[in-house]
């Protein structure tokens, strides 16, 4: 009987399977132990006057297409001309804004015209509170003493946002329209959208020269896909219902797109539009490393000589601008929604104050094109000046009283995490931190994440840079790892308070209105021209994506698990570190994801303040010549640790999702 029974019983498995955190464990155990018996050797140091053939290969490259560019017929007929459009498109808004023309001392539309058509605009698309807003921030540039700088911020930004638009918007309805272009687009924005932006500068200028022209195309190409993404998104969002009626009722396909898709989803549409000017001011500002004229050109200036306090008051100008830019646009998503809550009363009196309102902006507008005192902002820009001298006051009260608590802590993450980290990657052989990547991208994200990182680390040691690659890489994952660390205590805190997240989320939103280039000023002054400034930079400007995505993730754990937790006895501290982060595990995983990206795109950036590695080695391709290919060789290196991040912690997403 007891034979019979043992042989009818379910047979336990041989092999159980191996934990994930396990294998990770052992991977590390492996390189660790390999590491101190190899460390030194196969490391693939190159000085940093030195290149390698890829290098030379690329300023040949670059030479030839130098020598021939007006007689090669693509770039005759392809990419002079649109160069030529482009330059002309922006020559033409500059000429109305920011620069004299045609024997003009002064632009077609001086300050004061410029302050009522924005305050006009802003009315018209928005309300009366942004409308101030916009006349007061626009005002401000003028104290400041930077309205020329500001005005070619503007014109850039404008001639961007109006070509990305001309592109983006009929691409995402065509993309939101048809499922096979839906497919074939995702791929290639997903991309875009993970590169970095110093990584569109160098390759741009080869086929286009630097200047306004070449920083406009860059933006443009850095600022479409968020307008074709939301497009699409929009379009697709439109009930399914909605459509079939249409069609019921014998709609042909241009009217149901003109009557019921795009003015169904017009307001996400202008969100996309929101988007696109957010991320071609962030372009045009770090296109100043092109000689692209503006504010942008004002900072990098003052970041190189270590000029803080006209760094800040440039940086400030950049704030002030993309804080308008964003709430008009906002404003202008909401305004519909606005006039229905007010009915007939809204357009009753609103019609003919704007009718009133245009006909003051005409005036001012002619005043400025006609009389010399309203076309030049008034004064000196001394608001600008103790902007900036206050500044410095501070920077100086700061490394003199505060040097000792932020020297310790710099030095307590640089030696205690950046150093040792940096070490391992830098020290040990090429290929067994390859082979470690390799390994960890199958591990938590498949073979298909295990293949792209073999094939990324394979062309990172083909551009030769391969130890100012890991150099970026632990920057990168330190400051990632502190990104995680302040995402979760914010973003478990907001998730778990409606009060707290009330409070918190509007400097998250406001934190990511800014550009990049705002970010190094402020830690410019407090930790000097270091790598550990370009991580503190890039800690800022990552949390608050991180923070919003966890707690959105641990706001969307059900209230009913939470309660059943609660009432088996569990105190706050179990019922976070065994329900609702273990519930929220793809939006931990997705924060991961979004902070690598913001955070190599602003490492990178920080190659201004001594960051070194391979953001050095773009900035230093721009300004000397014979290092152009090394730099460009250094923006594909970028792009390579930029789709290697994506693909492992997308991948791993999904797989946690699964």
């Amino acid at each position: 009987m007891t034979v019979a029974a043992d042989a009818t019983a379910p047979v336990a498995p041989l092999r159980q399977k191996v934990s994930r955190p396990v294998v990770l464990v052992a991977i590390l155990i492996v390189w660790l132990v390999l590491f101190a018996a190899l460390r030194g050797r196969q490391t693939l140091t190159l000085a940093a006057a030195d290149l390698t053939g890829l290098h030379r290969w690329l300023n040949d490259v670059n030479d030839t297409i130098g020598a021939n560019r007006n007689s090669n017929p693509l770039f005759l007929y392809f990419f002079n001309e649109i160069r030529l459009v482009i330059d002309n498109l922006v020559t033409f808004i500059q000429s109305l804004i920011s620069q004299p023309t045609g024997g003009r001392p002064v632009p077609q539309i001086g300050w004061l015209g410029v302050v009522g058509l924005t305050g006009y605009v802003s009315w018209a698309v928005g309300n009366w509170r942004v409308a101030l807003l916009a006349v007061a921030g626009f005002t401000f540039l003028g104290l400041q003493g930077l309205w020329q700088e500001s005005m070619d911020t503007l014109a850039l930004t404008l001639s961007a946002v109006f070509v990305a638009l001309l592109i983006g918007i009929p691409l995402g309805v065509w993309a939101g329209l048809s499922d096979r272009c839906n497919r074939i687009m995702t791929p290639f924005l997903d991309f875009m959208q993970t590169m970095p932006t110093f990584v569109y500068l160098a390759p741009l200028t080869l086929f286009f020269l630097i200047g306004g022209a070449s920083a406009t195309i860059t933006t443009v190409i850095y600022a479409a896909p968020p307008a074709i993404r939301i497009t699409a998104h929009a379009i697709r969002s439109v009930p399914q219902t909605t459509v079939e009626a249409a069609d019921s009722l014998g709609t042909t396909r241009s009217q149901q797109l003109l009557k019921v898709l795009l003015p169904l989803s017009k307001r996400t549409v202008v969100m996309g539009v929101n988007q696109t000017i957010m991320a071609a001011l962030a372009m045009v500002t770090i296109a100043a490393l092109i000689d692209a004229p503006g504010l942008g050109k004002t900072v990098v200036q003052a970041l190189q000589s270590l000029d803080v306090g006209t760094a800040f008051n440039a940086g400030l100008a950049i704030v002030i601008m993309a804080i308008v830019l964003d709430r008009v646009t906002t404003a202008a998503a909401g305004r519909d929604e606005a006039a229905r809550r007010s009915g007939d009363r809204f357009l009753t009196w609103r019609r003919p104050l704007l009718a009133a309102g245009g006909a003051v902006a005409a005036v001012l507008v002619y005043l400025s094109h006609t009389y010399v005192w309203a076309a030049e902002f008034p004064g000196q820009g001394s608001t600008g000046s103790h902007i900036a001298s206050a500044a410095d006051t501070a920077t100086t009260w700061m490394q003199d009283h505060l040097s000792g608590v932020t020297n310790a802590i710099r030095d307590a993450i640089t030696n205690g995490l950046l150093n040792p980290f940096q070490t391992l990657l830098t020290d040990s052989p090429w290929w067994l931190v390859g082979a470690a990547l390799v390994a960890l991208g199958v591990v938590l994200g498949g073979w298909r994440a295990g293949v792209t990182a073999a094939v990324c680390v394979g062309l990172l040691v083909g551009t030769g840079l391969w130890s100012d690659a890991m150099t970026t890489l632990a920057s990168t994952l330190v400051a990632t790892v502190l990104v995680m660390v302040l995402g979760a205590v914010f973003g478990v805190w907001m998730g778990r308070s409606t009060l707290a997240d009330r409070i918190v989320r509007p400097t998250l939103d406001a934190a990511q209105v800014m550009p990049p280039f705002v970010y190094l000023v402020p830690f410019l002054a407090l930790f000097g021209a270091t790598r550990f400034t370009a991580i503190v930079a890039a800690v800022v400007y990552a949390a608050p994506v991180a923070i919003k995505i966890i707690a959105d993730g641990v706001r969307n754990v059900p209230e009913a698990t939470v309660e059943a937790a609660t009432s088996a006895g569990c105190n706050t501290w179990q019922i976070i570190t065994k329900v609702q982060l273990p519930m929220a595990r793809s939006a931990l995983t997705l924060a991961t994801n979004q902070g690598l990206i913001y955070v190599l795109s602003m490492v990178v950036v920080g190659g201004l303040v001594g960051a070194g590695a391979l953001g050095y080695d773009v900035v230093a391709g721009f300004s000397q010549g014979e290092l152009y290919g090394k730099g460009l060789a250094a923006g594909l290196a970028i792009v390579l640790l930029g789709v290697m991040f994506d693909r492992i912690t997308q991948a791993a997403a999904r797989r946690t999702r699964a």
